[in-house]
């Protein structure tokens, strides 16, 4: 059975997160993808833990599976030409180093252009390729805090808080992967590759979507609101006899079946929640009579009730509970990875599901290096070339 992608090879110059994990779902596709990593200490990911799982990383783990992994000394002549060498053959680079790190390289855009017209190189910044905050390094964090989720994020009267998850690098890696698709099509129709200039700010502020249209188009400051929506009523965390659950009531005809399942058909013929705006007006009166009706039963006797009647809902489960649930099982959503130091390792799954070109996992997160000799034998390098390389520190 063919893969999506099969054909494809990438050149990963990226660490940490975003670049990375926009490669492993290229690779998950079925590209041929190269990780290129620091010839001395690798990507930073390797160290961050715990956990580790003899000597590998969770997090590193977690973004980098189905590529090979070559150290690469790119500040040295012997490092570049290698990595010409790779470009002449490959379709995509993606990099993360900060604005015209790779052009003072001589490995940008418009060099390897020169050696391959179809080249498609995707850099990965904080800030983007112009602008007064191009040179500033950006992390996750950072991004979260000037794009404005953070002020948005968290309770009422509580602080600003960050997403529990670097969100900014996995929105960052879905929109690179978006661009990258589009330039290998546009490539079919013009022979020629383009570079792309992505960046986190741009990518998070994308993401804000109807928050970032509440200030745009009504000129109304956004401000924490916890756990409830800024547009929609009842649509939040509520508390059942034994635990929290959400109940999302999208629209009038979900509220009417709320209502008549939670005991009380006549708040729908309230004149304050006959509609979704007027429930938004009186959300102060609204919310603490559904807090009352839902803490009458368990989470579980809740979620038989409104899903029967049609209306969204879902309890708060911790990982140990969502990984063990039989739906995430059912879907595939725990991936089991033969793994040379790891018996047993255990990934999460890959959310596309593709009928006639399935995701599968054909490589292990590498070890570090795991593939050196292996490409550089491809691209024409000796046995007796490798080892001097490794004396040089090259490789």
């Amino acid at each position: 059975m063919s893969r999506a992608l099969e054909g494809v090879r990438i050149i990963d110059a990226s660490r940490v997160l975003a670049g990375p994990f926009c490669t492993m779902i290229l690779g998950d596709l079925g590209a041929e993808v190269i990780k290129i990593e620091h010839h001395q200490s690798g990507d930073e990911t390797r160290g961050w833990g715990p956990p580790f799982v003899n000597g590998e990383s969770a997090y590193y783990l977690c973004a980098n599976r189905n590529k090979k992994s070559m150290t690469l000394n790119l500040k040295s002549e012997e490092g570049k030409e290698i990595f010409k060498a790779l470009a002449k053959d490959s379709d995509v680079v993606v990099q993360n180093f900060k604005t015209g790190t790779l052009e003072k390289m001589g490995l940008g855009y418009e060099e390897l252009r020169r050696i391959n017209e179809g080249i498609i190189v995707a850099s990965i910044t904080g800030f983007g390729n112009n602008g007064p905050y191009k040179d500033l390094p950006g992390y996750d964090y950072i991004i979260q805090a000037m794009s404005g989720l953070m002020s948005i994020t968290g309770e009422k009267e509580g602080g600003p808080m960050k997403v529990g998850v670097a969100i900014a690098d996995v929105l960052t890696a879905l929109y690179t992967c978006i661009g990258i698709l589009s330039a290998i099509h546009q490539r079919h129709a013009t022979g020629e590759g383009q570079e792309l200039d992505i960046s986190l700010m741009d990518c998070q502020i994308a993401s804000l979507i109807n928050v970032a249209s509440n200030y745009l188009v009504g000129g109304i400051e956004p401000s924490r609101l916890g756990n409830e929506h800024p547009n929609i009523a009842p649509y939040q965390v509520f508390s059942a006899s034994d635990g929290d659950l959400v109940v999302a009531v999208g629209n009038d005809q979900q509220f009417k079946r709320f209502a008549q399942v939670a005991g009380m058909p006549e708040l729908a013929e309230d004149s304050r929640f006959k509609e979704n705006r007027l429930r938004v007006e009186h959300r102060a009166e609204l919310i603490p009579i559904c807090e009352s009706l839902l803490k009458q039963r368990s989470k579980n006797e809740w979620k038989k009730i409104l899903d029967d009647a049609g209306i969204p809902n879902g309890p708060i489960n911790s990982i140990s509970e969502m990984f063990n649930d039989p739906h995430v099982e059912a879907r595939e959503m725990i991936m089991k990875v033969d793994h040379p130091l790891i018996e047993g390792l255990q990934l999460a799954g890959s959310p596309i599901k593709l009928s006639k070109s399935p995701v599968k996992v054909r490589q292990s997160p590498p070890l570090y290096g795991e593939h050196t000799g292996e490409i550089l034998k491809e691209v024409g390098y000796s046995e007796e070339d490798i080892k001097n390389l490794k004396i040089n520190q090259v490789i």
